[in-house]
């Protein structure tokens, strides 16, 4: 017997929750009349929860290759070959210049972005003064991706006015050790919990197409939700040449609508934000992503590849009748 949608939403409509056999149900659909069911209601989770307004977040690749990490997504790795420009720490001027430029495309936060497995002290002093100026030049939301922190870091950073924080869980426990060995699920989990601790959002999602399941979609899906995750990225491989993952097959555009769906589903509290590989993976059903649950978005482009023009993605929002 097909689950019935309507009570499930209603249920999460009056503080409820989803529970793990209900979204194994959603996420098995496999028709568009189905999705198309799901998403409507996931989108009114997302007008009672979240209203009708929507975050845009722009990134900088603050400092690019030569990460010692073994992420085989990534194109920054010192791993793999993938013949990327590589550069230090960019000065706090050429930071401020891109939040500048952020602001100008309409962004609201602004994400300082590193290729690091950590922050090193020797650059902590340039993050934080970087950070003052964004909020107070570029008047613009500073936030950082700088991999593992320490808490003395995370403090220095929060008095310099960052308030959210991005690091990835990326995909379930159970499927990680496929996609990095140099650090563990727990590392990461650590992490989040530490940036909750001490008063700091955590931006924290992952990505489809990795390899993983169905289960393990929901299983990240769940962490998410006992993590409390302020912002959840959802992003789509884009497999780059050079890494482990180049041959992987991307989920189709009824994959990828019905998972954002379902995790709006047990996640209905949460900016999910569509990242990375939306432009290659969803095309012209990008648009749709907004009709099944997401209110975030990162425009501009990311780090090793280009996104849309960022009036493109205006228009889109606009069309939708989104408050920005």
């Amino acid at each position: 017997m097909t689950l019935e949608i309507k009570p499930v939403a209603d249920r999460i409509l009056e503080g409820g929750a989803i529970t793990l056999p209900e979204a194994q149900q959603l996420i098995a659909f496999e028709t568009w009349p189905q999705v198309l069911e799901l998403a409507a209601h996931a989108t009114r989770i997302r007008e009672r929860f979240t209203g009708n307004e929507v975050d845009l977040c722009s990134l900088v690749n603050a400092k690019s290759g030569n990460c010692p990490e073994d992420c085989k997504y990534c194109a920054q790795s010192s791993h793999w070959n993938t013949d990327i420009p590589t550069y230090p720490l960019m000065d706090p001027d050429q930071m401020v210049e891109r939040a500048k430029q952020a602001k100008a495309f309409g962004a609201k936060r602004f994400c300082i972005v590193t290729a690091t497995r950590g922050l090193a002290d020797k650059d902590l002093p340039v993050v934080c003064e970087t950070i003052r100026r964004v909020k107070e030049e570029a008047g613009i939301i500073p936030e950082c991706s700088m991999g593992f922190l320490k808490k003395e870091q995370l403090l220095a950073l929060k008095e310099a006015g960052m308030t959210r924080y991005n690091h990835n869980l990326e995909t379930a426990e159970s499927h990680f050790p496929e996609v990095c060995t140099a650090h563990t699920y727990q590392d990461r989990l650590n992490t989040i919990r530490m940036l909750k601790a001490n008063g700091v959002e955590a931006c924290c999602g992952g990505i489809l197409g990795v390899g993983e399941s169905r289960q393990e979609r929901l299983d990240l899906a769940f962490a998410l939700a006992e993590l409390d995750v302020e912002c959840a990225p959802i992003n789509v491989l884009n497999a780059r040449p050079g890494t482990p993952l180049s041959g992987n097959q991307a989920p189709t555009p009824l994959e990828v609508i019905k998972t954002i769906a379902v995790f709006r589903f047990i996640l209905p509290r949460t900016r999910l934000e569509l990242g990375g590989g939306r432009e290659v993976n969803l095309r012209d059903f990008q648009v749709m992503a907004f009709l099944a649950g997401a209110n975030s978005l990162i425009i501009g482009g990311y780090l090793t590849t280009n996104g849309r023009q960022p009036d493109q993605d205006l228009q889109m929002l606009k069309d939708l009748g989104f408050a920005i």
